[in-house]
This record gives structure tokens, sequence and C-alpha cells, in this order.
């Protein structure tokens, strides 16, 4: 899969996964931070990315901090997807 298709289809499951449905894929920046000013996601918000990850892509993140350094931006969880997916 392309780089830019799965920024589109990971888009699409973070919408779908935190119910941010007044959003379209287009609407969110692939540079655009998820959480305070960016998205405005939360920490609830981020274990639901980590469970998203584990069951789309078979990423198992346990310590906190190398979640922080992952759910970024689309381009940072882009970029960690295609070096450690297992599906």
């Amino acid at each position: 899969m392309e780089i830019q298709e799965l920024k589109q289809q990971l888009k699409k499951q973070i919408i779908e996964c935190l119910n941010l449905t007044p959003l379209t894929p287009e609407e969110i920046k692939d540079d655009q931070s998820l959480f305070g000013d960016g998205l405005g996601l939360d920490s609830i918000d981020s274990l639901e990315l980590i469970v998203l990850l584990k069951r789309e892509y078979g990423i198992n993140i346990q310590d906190p901090r190398e979640g922080r350094k992952v759910l970024v931006d689309v381009n940072t969880m882009v970029e960690y997807i295609a070096q450690h997916r297992t599906k």
C-alpha cells in the first residue's frame, strides 16, 4: 500500500474509531497535531488509537513514552505503521 493510501485509510479509521463524524479525511491535515490545538484529542482518545493500531496493523504499543512519540500526527503514525506493521 502506498503511503498516501495509508494516510487516507488511517484518517478514515481515526474518524470512525473516535466518532469524529463531522470531520472528513480531507479536513485532517497530515501534519496537524492530534492533541491540544490540533484535533483536540485527549488521553482516552490516545488509548483508542493504540487499540486501533493493534487491531488494524498488529502494532502493540505498551510504553507510554513510545505512544507519545507515535501519536503526534498522521504523518508520524503512518511512518510508524510502515516500519512496524505485522498485518
